[in-house]
């Protein structure tokens, strides 16, 4: 993978400082370009193949690492309803779209910082395996800003909606549920719409801003196998059925259930089970039943 900006600092880090504890630096950082940099950073220091336990203490009680995002002074935040949008089919439209996807993908890295710096004790792979989503949100938040650069527009111009990192938030106690709930659920929903999306702006005449979709999907087709490994591994050691921890964590956290329509190809792709699938089916039938 490729990468506008190197960040020389991180690279000369001492790794003696831990993973989590650099981690937590990005994670805290305000500034959104700032973030991205320093994530990249993260990433270049290579840390495939370490396992050594220095680098992934487990750390408890009192000393345990606080995981606190830096919020930026731009965009504002407000309700879903509220934020603005227009037809792709016109340049401000097609802007208004490319800025909520943004924001998607900069709440999506402080997503996989997060994993990393809140939830101790787990293996090295599992460090590992959310560094790469990390350093892939930032890439795609990079693409997404310069394609807003194409419409005269930048990241905050326009507000925006703070569900990712509110669900992040009402899960910081539970990792079963952390993944339940933002990969599984909410990153996932980004496969199911993501092709109709991509759909609209090539219509539009916007093959540039299409490809960078093409590119998201791919990506977080892993992204949320991820999700599912490490939660059908937790669900596996508890010795508990997935569908019915999944449905368990919908019911406890008061958080919808998935909506049709799926897409039950990349879905299958990013490691859903066939029984899985079955459920999303039947729950898809019902939804239709309904309207």
């Amino acid at each position: 993978m490729t990468h506008p900006t190197n960040f020389d600092e991180t690279n000369q880090a001492d790794k003696s400082r831990h993973l989590r504890e650099l981690a937590r630096l990005a994670l805290s950082e305000k500034c959104p370009k700032r973030k991205v940099e320093l994530t990249f950073g993260l990433g270049d220091l290579n840390w495939a193949g370490s396992t050594e336990p220095h680098l992934f203490p487990q750390i408890d009680g009192e000393s345990r690492l606080e995981a606190a995002m830096g919020r930026p002074d731009a965009p504002l935040l407000t309700q879903p309803r509220n934020v603005p949008h227009g037809p792709v089919s016109t340049p401000k439209g097609r802007g208004m779209l490319l800025h909520a996807l943004a924001h998607i993908e900069f709440n999506a890295i402080n997503l996989a910082l997060d994993l990393i710096v809140r939830f101790h004790g787990m293996p090295a792979e599992f460090y590992l395996d959310w560094l790469k989503v990390a350093q892939e949100e930032a890439y795609h938040h990079s693409l997404l800003c310069e394609r807003m650069g194409a419409y005269g527009i930048k990241y905050g111009d326009y507000s925006a909606h703070d569900g990712l990192w509110q669900m992040a938030e009402k899960t910081k106690d539970s990792l079963l549920a952390r993944l339940a709930l933002v990969p599984r659920l909410l990153e996932a929903r980004g496969l199911d719409v993501s092709p109709s999306i991509r759909q609209k702006l090539d219509a539009a005449g916007d093959s540039a801003s299409a490809a960078v979709l093409d590119i998201i999907l791919r990506d977080e087709i892993g992204h949320v196998a991820i999700g599912n490994r490490w939660f059908n591994e937790l669900c596996q050691q508890s010795g508990v059925d997935p569908i019915s921890a999944f449905e368990n964590c919908l019911e406890q956290y008061l958080s919808p259930k998935p909506r049709s329509p799926f897409n039950f190809e990349a879905r299958r792709q990013a490691g859903f089970s066939e029984a899985e699938l079955a459920w999303l089916y039947h729950l898809e039938l019902e939804q239709v039943k309904s309207h």
